[in-house]
């Protein structure tokens, strides 16, 4: 099976409205609620691919029961979330049909406790048995200490399992020190862990940092991957127009499953653009369009890139 951790989940809550206008009132014409939160996006995306996928992370209070119904009704996610005392957050994202922009809201998350945290850390070891690979995604909510992903890398190498991160700032530089098999960050992010805005440059100083392997987001151009075997572009045909929440997540989950097929990296990459391109055309996150993933993974282009990862 392959884990995915979400130590920051939401209740996703989409509205969508003819035309976002700043200090005016709106009417909402559509209203979708959807587990959330990075890891759970990848999860369900995973699920609906048909791998067998389970979730861990916090949930807690009203939203986060709510949460867990939903991920119950809309996948086959296995659920092993840790309560916490404190209310799961929202996020909020506003969906403009004129112009296709989306414009998001995210709560900051509840406090976790140390009782809360060692809780989790028993349960991502147990679960650790019999995982394939394990995605660490998101933002850390209040109350966990900064190198927690850091922490996670290590108990998942100690196991034996292969690990993605996919987060940012501090956590991310902490996390890459611990040598995880693969980052996905976007370019600001990247530009952020590493100071260079281009692209193959960050790629190659992320590596160096610790991760075995790098790809970067390159918004609608696609991904750019820097690897022991090699470095690729891909990009979709053409820019697709629509909801980008959760395009990110989907391409984790198109690495995630290449892994664990041991597909080689132009067939990880191929179905990571075509996921989150399809993805773009779905109204939530955590979804796609299976119709057009199909096409699109005939129609996405991958090109070998001059130098080493």
């Amino acid at each position: 099976m392959i884990l995915t951790v979400t130590l920051n989940t939401a209740l996703d809550l989409t509205y969508r409205v003819p035309a976002l206008t700043p200090h005016a009132s709106h009417r909402v014409t559509q209203v979708i609620e959807r587990p959330g939160g990075k890891g759970l996006n990848v999860a369900r995306v995973l699920a609906a691919l048909g791998y067998e996928t389970v979730a861990t992370g916090f949930a807690g209070g009203a939203t986060g029961a709510t949460l867990r119904d939903l991920l119950a009704e809309h996948s086959t996610v296995r659920d092993e979330l840790v309560g916490t005392a404190g209310p799961t957050r929202r996020t909020v994202a506003v969906v403009d049909t004129a112009s296709g922009d989306t414009t998001q809201l995210n709560e900051p998350g509840p406090t976790v406790t140390a009782a809360e945290w060692a809780a989790f850390r028993t349960r991502f070891t147990a679960l650790l048995d019999g995982a394939r690979a394990v995605a660490l995604c998101g933002s850390l909510p209040p109350g966990i200490h900064v190198g927690a992903y850091a922490e996670l890398v290590r108990l998942a190498r100690t196991a034996g399992v292969p690990v993605l991160l996919d987060t940012s700032g501090e956590p991310l530089r902490r996390g890459i020190a611990a040598r995880p098999d693969l980052v996905k960050p976007n370019a600001d992010e990247l530009a952020q862990l590493t100071g260079a805005r281009e692209p193959h440059r960050a790629t190659r100083d992320a590596r160096r940092r610790g991760a075995r392997a790098v790809v970067s987001s390159l918004g609608p151009e696609g991904l750019l991957a820097a690897t022991p075997e090699g470095v690729w572009r891909a990009a979709p045909p053409a820019a697709v127009r629509g909801n980008p929440t959760g395009a990110g997540d989907s391409a984790v989950a198109g690495l995630l499953s290449g892994l664990v097929d041991d597909s080689p990296w132009p067939d990880r990459l191929t179905r990571a653009v075509a996921l989150s391109a399809a993805t773009v055309l779905s109204p939530v996150a955590g979804e796609f369009d299976a119709t057009a993933y199909e096409e699109l993974l005939t129609r996405v282009k991958v090109t070998a890139e001059s130098g080493t990862g």
